[in-house]
């Protein structure tokens, strides 16, 4: 529906409804009492007539004609508008809910309302659960946690900047139910991948006031906290799934777009059979125009009436499936939203992977996208984690050349699609996977809570235990893997592109090995505000090192390729000489050293990585490098140590060391001089 206007009388509706010969509007007029409409005019497949008494705050629903109604018209699961600005939700006997959808407003006071608009290139994306981010939190009124408002609360905000963060990654708000075999179980589906309205807020992020108060408060709640995060300058960006819905496999009941069309909205093969590109037992067809345009509707009313910054599309190959279910960089989906004014400067994101065919398509979304890079994801793991385990038992490891690659942004990977680094999103871990500190702690998953007998989950995850499987008391590998996760922050938040960082990561945060804590509702996957020492070293070495990265990488131009003065990476070897093409790939070489600067003379960074388990002397870039490199900056060409992941506590930061003077880099770790 495309809304419904505050003064009285009739108001106009329509659905799309290609699979009904004729529609009946349900509505609540007064508690308890239901009145009908039919929609009596059809075009194209769209029902549409004129309704009086359709009011904001009231329920209503639709009901195809041919299947018998019951007698009690407000006991029944009517079909939900997909275009409905609010869902209202009534348990019924047995425990089975009731969804209607809920007309609302869209007046609410903006204030003034700014976008932030942070550039690609300044931008820190913290991956966050308006649930989970908050519900801990101990400085938040007890009535605030686990919300909106909570998210948006002032202390939260001071947190999120004193971390340096530049916007929220949301996981998804649209309003989603739980699946039937969660509910079986009696889990339900926390992180929220099964969306039942792509236009309504979901209820139970909202406090206990605006729920009682109904859809609207919750609208606006939700609002709230998108202004005062704007008003903080933090973006915030939705993570959504229009690549499935709710309604499941098809022995599962209509609750939507099921009854109103299934022909028309799921993809299916010659058989009959829903197609599944996403594992979750259905795909909408967007080869389907109505699909399309619902997808786009959906968008720019989040953008015009919620004033969010950007998108996160889940499995967003399946966005861009043609009608043979290959994947087009053409796809009309994909061109409307480069077209689109309203689009114009929000952030559009992939994650650039689906289960179907041709599915992997990291580095070829169109320009205007960036993409979750799992190649980063796989290379830094792999130096960090793979690797030292393999050296630790007494074998050789792998080569610089790809780390190498990942720290410059996967220019090779972006450049076929016409983009550049600040296309890759680059990532250590996300909400789907074991945590930075589970990375360390974990060669397996631990997924038995999730009631199928471990079975779910990745068991490939590039992780090492350093010696024992979980928690131990043990201080030296307690140490080691501090070390490693700040390794692993350190590689993320040092490399050109657009970091991001998942909610907790930054405190350690585990989940007791589990990797797939989509049914966690509960302190599993809830970020702990009880901090210990251990938690504060880590946060204090990612905002450090969130600090380091607008130091040196402001340097890096906003856009790529630019003129080679404006800025520089250089590489060097552990004797500070240029980097050849065999230290690149010889598996004994693990040492490298990472110029970043610019060529006007602004001040540069040097970052060394020792990739070895035992400490290297390593020689600092000379003075002549420095000179051609344009950098003239500390007069005397001294290197001042900033950062060391070997250092927590600070105790050679300070340090100053002349230009060609060797330093002792620790075995496995990165430091950070200042020049």
């Amino acid at each position: 529906m495309a809304g419904v206007p505050e003064v009285p009388g009739a108001v106009n509706v329509s659905v799309y409804a290609p699979g009904l010969e004729a529609v009946d509007v349900w509505f609540e007029e007064q508690p308890g009492q239901w009145s009908s409409t039919l929609l009596d005019g059809r075009s194209a497949g769209v029902h549409h007539g004129r309704v009086e008494g359709l009011r904001p705050g009231i329920r209503y629903g639709f009901w195809g004609h041919g299947t018998a109604l019951p007698a009690e018209p407000g006991s029944f699961q009517l079909l939900l508008d997909p275009y409905g600005r609010g869902i209202d939700t009534v348990e019924r006997v047995g425990g089975k809910p009731l969804y209607f959808s809920v007309a609302t407003s869209h007046r609410f006071d903006w204030n003034g309302d700014d976008l932030p608009h942070t550039r690609w290139r300044d931008s820190v994306i913290y991956e966050a659960h308006v649930r989970g981010m908050t519900k801990l939190n101990p400085a938040l009124p007890e009535d605030l946690r686990g919300t909106y408002a909570g998210m948006g609360h002032p202390e939260t905000i001071r947190y999120l900047k004193e971390l340096g963060i530049t916007a929220v990654e949301l996981l998804p708000v649209h309003f989603h139910i739980d699946e039937r075999h969660l509910q079986d179980l009696g889990l339900s589906n926390y992180w929220g991948y099964n969306t039942l309205g792509y236009f309504a807020p979901h209820l139970d992020y909202a406090t206990p006031t605006a729920q009682a108060a109904g859809p609207q408060a919750v609208q606006d709640e939700f609002k709230t906290m998108v202004r005062d995060l704007h008003a903080a300058g933090i973006e915030v960006i939705l993570d959504v799934v229009y690549n499935h819905t709710a309604e499941g496999t098809q022995d599962e009941p209509a609750l939507c777009w099921r009854g109103l069309g299934e022909k028309t909205y799921y993809r299916h093969d010659a058989e009959g059979r829903y197609v599944d590109t996403t594992g979750c037992g259905n795909s909408l067809d967007f080869s389907e125009p109505r699909v399309i345009q619902m997808a786009l509707d959906s968008l720019r009313y989040w953008v015009s009436e919620y004033h969010v910054d950007g998108f996160r599309f889940d499995l967003a190959p399946t966005l861009a499936r043609d009608a043979d279910n290959r994947y087009d960089r053409r796809h009309p989906l994909l061109v409307a939203l480069a077209a689109d004014p309203v689009m114009h400067g929000i952030k559009l994101i992939a994650e650039p992977w689906d289960l179907g065919p041709d599915g992997w398509q990291t580095g070829n979304f169109p320009p205007g996208w960036a993409d979750w890079n799992d190649h980063f994801r796989d290379t830094a793991r792999d130096f960090w984690l793979v690797d030292q385990a393999t050296l630790a038992a007494g074998a050789p490891a792998g080569s610089l050349a790809r780390l190498g690659t990942a720290l410059a942004g996967s220019a090779d990977l972006f450049a076929r699609s016409g983009r550049t680094p600040l296309s890759s999103v680059n990532l250590v871990t996300a909400h789907d996977g074991f945590t930075l500190a589970d990375l360390t702690a974990y060669n397996h998953k631990h997924n038995e809570a999730n009631g199928e007998e471990n079975r779910d989950g990745s068991s490939h995850n590039r992780s090492w235990n350093h010696g024992v499987e979980g928690e131990t008391p043990d201080p030296q590998v307690r140490r080691h893997r501090e070390q490693t996760a700040r390794n692993l922050m350190a590689t993320l938040l040092l490399s050109v592109g657009i970091p991001m960082i998942t909610a907790g990561d930054e405190t350690g945060r585990t989940q007791q090995g589990n990797n797939n804590a989509y049914c966690q509702d509960n302190e599993t996957a809830w970020l702990s505000w009880d901090h210990d020492d251990a938690a504060q070293r880590m946060f204090d070495a990612t905002a450090a090192l969130l600090r380091l990265r607008r130091e040196f990488l402001s340097l890096q131009p906003y856009a790529f390729p630019a003129d080679p003065r404006d800025a520089f990476l250089l590489w060097f070897d552990a004797a500070g000489e240029p980097m050849t093409d065999s230290a690149w790939h010889d598996p004994g070489c693990r040492v490298l050293q990472l110029l970043i600067g610019s060529g006007r003379g602004d001040r540069a960074g040097l970052v060394v990585i020792n990739g070895g388990l035992e400490a290297e002397d390593v020689v600092l870039p000379g003075r002549r490098t420095l000179d051609e490199a344009g950098v003239t900056a500390n007069g005397g060409h001294l290197y001042e140590l900033v950062f060391s992941t070997a250092d927590p506590d600070g105790r050679r930061k300070g340090a100053r060391l002349a230009c060609g003077e060797k330093d002792r880099a620790a075995g496995n770790s990165v430091s950070v001089y200042r020049i």
